[in-house]
């Protein structure tokens, strides 16, 4: 009954039923009657939540960005040598990606149409950029390899990591009892990444 279904509604619950929808078919083709049929709500209902669907997106896309740029604020990403302190957020942003699948999936699909767009893609950016200073420096202490360009190395490194969102689907490996666990997900990235970027 629809008089239930508001009344047990919450902001989180309907974020998490937006953005299913918006990762399913793509911001841009959705409409708020979608969601609302997704949500089994109404419209007006929805917007006693939030103004809109752009609203929604954004809150979808900050779960992603908060929990990535909170692995910078990490004491592991901050202390030591700067290929350790890279090792960690590497480790750290392959398990926020799984932990975080739909919200970082959303991030990840974002093309710059709307100001949230565009705000998530320049956000993205200085995520990146942070990364790539870790890559100069460990570089310049003499840990990584010098004949691979930094700024590469690190769209290498994050290309492997977000195909993960396009692969690994939680239900399914629990289903196969695959243990394609986060730590172990993660451990697989960086011996790979490394071992082709680390000079010992």
């Amino acid at each position: 009954m629809p008089t239930v279904k508001r009344d047990t509604y919450t902001p989180d619950s309907l974020l998490s039923v937006a953005v299913r929808v918006f990762n399913e078919r793509g911001y841009d083709g959705t409409s708020m009657e979608h969601l609302s049929q997704a949500a089994g709500i109404s419209k007006s209902s929805i917007y006693h939540h939030v103004r809109g669907k752009e609203e929604l997106l954004r809150r979808g896309i900050s779960r992603a960005l908060d929990g990535l740029f909170g692995i910078l604020d990490e004491p592991a990403a901050r202390e030591g040598r700067a290929v350790e302190r890279l090792e960690y957020v590497t480790r750290r942003t392959v398990e926020v990606l799984m932990t975080e699948l739909p919200y970082v999936t959303l991030l990840l699909r974002v093309r710059g149409n709307t100001d949230t767009e565009r705000w998530a893609m320049d956000r993205r950016r200085e995520f990146d950029q942070r990364v790539a200073g870790l890559v100069k420096e460990a570089t310049a202490q003499g840990d990584l390899r010098s004949d691979v360009d930094a700024r590469l190395a690190t769209r290498l490194l994050f290309g492997m990591i977000n195909s993960i969102a396009e692969w690994y689907r939680p239900e399914r490996a629990a289903g196969e009892g695959s243990g394609d666990t986060s730590a172990e997900v993660a451990e697989a990235v960086v011996r790979t990444a490394f071992a082709g970027l680390r000079t010992h």
